[in-house]
């Protein structure tokens, strides 16, 4: 007997209480389904996805693209700012003698970011080489901009070895 998978076409959320109509989402859950998004999208690319057990590692997930491992680290938002959704390609650290800090990722950690906007559905797949020293990454998925920097990145899979 032949096993079938079934994916699911679009994903839902429900509103977590009617006292929180109108205030900020849940960051944590707009993630949590991004990262639903995500595992369709790259199923859909034609990868096979893992997720790692537990969030200690700097990636989100490892895709396999028949030819290598990828980590990758996702990240999303469906906040406008100055016309275009804005996200930060940092983490967050802990340092003794600092305290509570930031710091970007690096090639050691993850291999690729993957942002997914929320709002228009958009995929952007950059190589952590291109971030080098990028604080604040700003996408323009819905208007033309002469300063959309990231958008050559759009839908990107092939950069993962898929067309």
């Amino acid at each position: 007997m032949a096993a079938e998978s079934i994916v699911l076409a679009g994903l839902t959320g429900v509103i977590e209480s009617a006292a929180g109509a109108g205030r900020r989402k849940n960051p944590k859950r707009t993630g949590e389904l991004s990262e639903a998004a995500f595992l369709v999208k790259a199923q859909s690319e034609g990868f096979r996805v893992a997720k790692p057990w537990g969030d200690s590692e700097r990636y989100d997930f490892i895709l396999d693209s028949g030819e290598r491992l990828w980590r990758v680290q996702l990240k999303c938002t469906a906040a406008v700012h100055a016309r275009g959704y804005e996200v930060q390609p940092l983490y967050s650290v802990y340092r003794r003698a600092y305290g509570r800090g930031k710091a970007e990722y690096t090639a050691h950690e993850i291999d690729v970011l993957v942002v997914h906007i929320r709002p228009s559905d958009a995929w952007y797949v950059i190589p952590v080489e291109a971030l080098a020293l990028a604080k604040n990454l700003r996408f323009y998925p819905d208007i033309e901009c002469r300063c959309a920097r990231w958008e050559s990145y759009r839908e990107a899979w092939w950069l993962m070895g898929r067309e």
